[in-house]
């Protein structure tokens, strides 16, 4: 029988946890949110993020800008957060309005108080296994399969997707979990093929339901990152559930699997932030 990968319910339990470490050292945590315009999407995940601080006990500072806002305008934001003793994480809300680079804004929050995980000292210190704030959504996958008791260790791991964001790192962390990992792409020749060696398929490649039973060796783990909306409104993901969940030895739902583990590493981001802000001033 196909073991469903709850992300929601261990993402309560690492709430809960960070909630009893928050109120034993009896610490004030804060993280401030910077959302650039009025995009539906993005509102929602910075409502949630709100949620999510609120019942960890994070204070959470949402400070809401229009799309007409320069790249200067948003900087000089980020640089007085960085400079506030009071904010121990900075989050800029993506994507931004075509006009503003952001690869600027990510190089421009410090590096301390970087909760995405997105600034290249960050990236740097996640290639070379140093400590350093992680990318909320690979560590949140890491986190999903350790706690679902899934060793990784000596397995071999396909992941889809390059993105700086998710595909890059949870091949990196897979790879400091000592993996075996392939990376594989548009480019990828024989692509099935591939997948069908993993013991532990990652699909990150935002098409809606593109991976079907084909992919999937029997009794694999498959972990899919992506999130949609098809044209009947049903939520989904980059991997058709329905067709894979009769093979798989495991398979994260959509709905319900990684998208709650990104806010909980999320908040974890915070908590360390705010521990090593605490110990610079003391």
């Amino acid at each position: 029988m196909t073991v469903l990968l709850n992300g929601k319910e261990i993402a309560a339990t690492i709430k809960e946890e960070l909630k009893a470490q928050l109120n034993a050292q009896q610490r004030d945590a804060t993280l401030a949110v910077i959302l650039v315009g009025n995009d539906p999407a993005s509102s929602i995940y910075v409502n949630n993020k709100h949620r999510a601080c609120e019942y960890v006990g994070i204070r959470s500072l949402v400070i809401t800008l229009p799309d007409s806002i320069s790249q200067a305008g948003l900087l000089e934001h980020i640089e007085t957060l960085n400079r506030r003793d009071d904010v121990d994480g900075i989050l800029v809300q993506l994507p931004l309005p075509p006009s503003i680079d952001t690869q600027a804004v990510i190089q421009a929050i410090s590096p301390a108080k970087d909760v995405d995980g997105f600034h290249p000292q960050n990236v740097g210190a996640l290639s070379m296994n140093h400590a350093g704030l992680l990318p909320c959504t690979p560590a949140g996958i890491i986190e999903l399969l350790k706690r679902s008791h899934i060793e990784i260790a000596g397995k071999e791991c396909v992941v889809l997707g390059r993105s700086n964001i998710v595909g890059k790192p949870v091949a990196q962390l897979l790879l400091h979990e000592n993996a075996t990992v392939t990376i594989c792409h548009s480019q990828t020749k024989n692509l099935p093929q591939i997948c069908q060696r993993a013991d532990i398929l990652i699909v990150a490649i935002g098409k809606p339901r593109a991976i079907d039973s084909r992919y999937v060796k029997p009794g694999a783990v498959v972990v899919d990152v992506g999130i949609h909306r098809d044209s009947n409104g049903h939520i989904c993901g980059d991997v058709d559930f329905n067709a894979v969940q009769a093979i798989a030895g495991a398979i994260t739902p959509v709905p319900g699997g990684v998208g709650p583990m990104t806010i909980a590493m999320l908040m974890q981001n915070c908590l360390i932030a705010a521990e090593r802000h605490a110990s610079l001033a003391s």
